[in-house]
């Protein structure tokens, strides 16, 4: 599970607490307003290994806070309104990034407040993002890999041909890499498995290693278009959550966790795969580094409640989906006794369905 992502070096790093317990003891609030030697060094090692072209950032204190300020930057760059969202697509639950979100279960109870100018198209398909493009599209949001919607990879191609229409019709595309940002796929950022930048990136989530913080990050003359006061944060860039954030990016690059997440992930990848070979129930394995996902033909509760007994606490997307989003300082060893735990919680789940105890959910 790792926290939903967030505990991408693993819980309560060495050199994480260390910044933590120093920065704590020296500085632990400075508003945004006032210079501080932490945050500055963090906006200068999130610039170095962002995106080419991406030099202007909004710290905040979540993934959807640095989707909200995203949101706004690209309404106020382009002066237009309408923003296009994926089917499946999830972006947070604030009112803005809940109106980028797709799951109606997520939306429904608050559907007099969900803004109305944001569409949803499938996701992959080029066709239908052009058919819903206007003149008063401002933006396209899009996760490089859907991670609540079901670990779901960009088919190739799709990506490329946003950023064509952006261009030809002067809309922003944003990457929501909330969840797929800082070596989880592989790749520092997923989008650098298809070769392609966005206008705005919104990160968050491991970034801390624990500790909330979020960042909007943006071409200088889009975010540039937020005047003073225009979108603020009280906490945002705090010095607690700098440090924090500052040793997480030196922890990823000097423990080489991104090719790390790679390299265990397609092992990873191959047993699942081994699974689905053996397993009647199970139907497909994606992903990329150390984000995956195992579908299921049946609901996967009954699944999750015997690894949870046998001590492993795995995650989910949806009823028929076990998401995988560990720590990226994981041992081999250990992914291969969940794996072990896994086969055992499925084989069990199996043979019941067999003998017809319980049902397929269907």
């Amino acid at each position: 599970m790792g926290g939903y992502g967030v505990s991408l070096v693993g819980h309560c790093h060495p050199k994480l607490v260390k910044a933590i317990k120093e920065q704590c003891e020296r500085l632990i609030a400075c508003h945004g307003s006032l210079y501080n030697d932490r945050r500055a060094e963090l906006l200068e090692k999130l610039v170095k290994i962002a995106p080419k072209g991406l030099n202007r950032i909004f710290l905040s204190n979540s993934g959807a806070e640095s989707v909200e300020c995203a949101i706004k930057a690209a309404v106020k760059y382009t002066g237009k309104h309408e923003i296009i969202s994926m089917v499946r697509g999830f972006h947070g639950k604030t009112l803005g990034a809940l109106s980028a979100t797709w799951n109606p279960k997520y939306r429904e109870p608050f559907r007099n407040l969900i803004n109305p100018n944001f569409k949803f198209v499938p996701f992959g398909k080029l066709d239908r993002v052009e058919e819903a493009i206007t003149k008063d599209t401002a933006a396209i949001i899009v996760e490089p890999i859907q991670g609540e919607g079901g670990v779901h990879v960009a088919p190739n191609g799709f990506l490329e041909g946003l950023r064509k229409l952006c261009d030809e019709h002067g809309i922003i595309l944003i990457f929501d890499e909330v969840q797929t940002g800082f070596g989880r796929t592989g790749c520092m950022w997923a989008s650098e498995h298809w070769g392609v930048r966005p206008d705005i990136m919104c990160v968050a989530k491991a970034m801390g290693g624990g500790v909330p913080i979020g960042a909007t990050i943006g071409r200088d003359d889009v975010m540039g278009s937020l005047k003073v006061g225009e979108h603020t944060s009280t906490f945002g860039g705090n010095p607690l959550a700098c440090a924090a954030a500052c040793a997480t990016i030196d922890v990823i690059i000097e423990e080489n966790l991104v090719e790390r997440a790679r390299i265990l992930g397609e092992r990873f990848k191959r047993i699942l795969n081994d699974m689905i070979d053996e397993f009647r129930i199970l139907r497909e394995a994606r992903g990329l580094g150390l984000m995956l996902g195992l579908e299921a033909r049946v609901d996967i509760h009954n699944i999750l409640m015997r690894a949870l007994k046998m001590g492993i606490i795995l995650l989910y997307c949806g009823r028929n989906v076990i998401r995988f989003l560990p720590p990226l300082v994981i041992s081999m060893e250990q992914l291969e006794t969940v794996a072990n735990v896994l086969r055992e919680a499925i084989s069990e789940e199996e043979a019941l369905l067999a003998k017809g105890v319980i049902n397929d959910g269907t």
